[in-house]
């Protein structure tokens, strides 16, 4: 009730505009007085063939149409309007004396929005008219603040963009610098409090680089400007290449990593980059929720036509009831170390996995670890 009150209340009749189709004069000028008085733009036609001309060239916003005319009746007219991509969403009252029910449903089958009887009077006039008229002016609220949306949505992806790529080349530098600091100095040199601070501000460094790097990638992705570049891959020169990277991070964690190769040779038809950043996101999310002295295995096999891919920890596990949206979620989450996780790499992970063909899952037990996984399309020659 609020809804249609709001949208009653900022109607300017003076802005819509009524076609009246009748080809008996004091029809026509009838209607035109009463819809005249009550503000609204008339224009009128006296048959079904000129009614179809006007309504192209006027861009009505109601139809008033009559149903028995000569040559083109009302019914066939309103078949020809609806065909038509340029008048086709313009609504029809059809004017009528016939009141048979097969007459009503002719009437709908071929596009009508309301019925008026006649003789009619004019309150029943008005409040089928204005009627009409709100649905229209409800649609064009829909259709402007959907314009508005996508505005606003289209902005904020591209302020996403263009923060995370003019931030991550320094971002890149700066964790290239505490990386080397954590490795070259010791307690010993610095002291144990300064040590402490290299070493917070070098994690923090590579969670704020995974971040913008996958905010940006998550931003082109949501844009449809990042593209799948399928390839034939063997796994054996992608996943070992991407466990060194986390071995130094995991090592100062203590956390022990583990490679653990398939029994055969698998070669997947997918895209490298995407493939390698769902595998990041996963090592990245084990090691940051494994505590110290445990271990993380990343291993993969045949799975049918697919194989999956799975990174295993034996850390805090997930609760139940976090499991089944994990993947749809952004919610801040803390690793063991008090690690910050936006979510948004997870959300990442299922959309690339998606794109190349597979679908991501996570097995959990809560307080004994989690398994995150994906499956990529085998080749046919695999």
């Amino acid at each position: 009730m609020e809804l249609k009150e709001t949208i009653e209340s900022q109607i300017n009749r003076s802005d819509y505009k009524i076609l009246i189709v009748d080809d008996v004069v004091s029809n026509v000028l009838l209607l035109k007085i009463l819809l005249t008085n009550e503000k609204f733009q008339v224009c009128t036609a006296s048959n079904g063939n000129m009614c179809i001309e006007m309504a192209k060239s006027e861009h009505p916003d109601l139809i008033l149409l009559d149903v028995m005319m000569p040559d083109l009746n009302g019914f066939d007219t309103a078949v020809i309007l609806k065909k038509d991509p340029e008048t086709q969403e313009i609504p029809i009252i059809f004017l009528t004396a016939l009141n048979n029910p097969s007459d009503l449903v002719k009437g709908f089958q071929v596009g009508a929005n309301d019925f008026l009887t006649k003789p009619f009077n004019k309150e029943e006039l008005i409040m089928r008219v204005m009627h009409q008229i709100q649905l229209v002016a409800a649609k064009r609220i829909i259709i402007r603040q959907n314009e508005e949306l996508k505005r606003t949505i289209s902005n904020r992806d591209k302020m996403y963009s263009v923060i995370a790529h003019d931030l991550r080349s320094p971002m890149a530098s700066i964790r290239m610098v505490l990386n080397l600091a954590v490795n070259v100095v010791s307690k010993d040199i610095v002291g144990e409090e300064i040590f402490g601070l290299l070493d917070k501000a070098n994690r923090e460094s590579e969670e704020t680089h995974d971040l913008l790097d996958n905010l940006l990638k998550w931003t082109k992705s949501q844009t449809g400007r990042l593209s799948v570049v399928y390839q034939e891959l063997d796994l054996d020169d992608i996943v070992p290449g991407v466990v060194d990277i986390f071995r130094m991070i995991a090592e100062m964690k203590k956390i022990e990593l583990k490679y653990i190769p398939a029994d055969e040779k698998l070669i997947v038809h997918a895209d490298n980059d995407m493939i390698k950043t769902i595998i990041r996101n996963f090592l990245s999310n084990a090691v940051k929720f494994t505590p110290e002295g445990k271990s993380v295995e990343v291993f993969y096999k045949r799975e049918g036509d697919f194989a999956r891919i799975s990174v295993r920890d034996h850390g805090v596990g997930i609760e139940p009831e976090r499991v089944k949206t994990i993947f749809r979620t952004g919610e801040t989450t803390y690793g063991t170390g008090g690690e910050e996780g936006s979510g948004l790499g997870l959300q990442l992970c299922q959309d690339f996995a998606r794109k190349n063909g597979g679908e991501a899952r996570v097995e959990s037990t809560l307080g004994e670890g989690s398994t995150f996984s994906f499956t990529i399309p085998l080749t046919k020659q695999a």
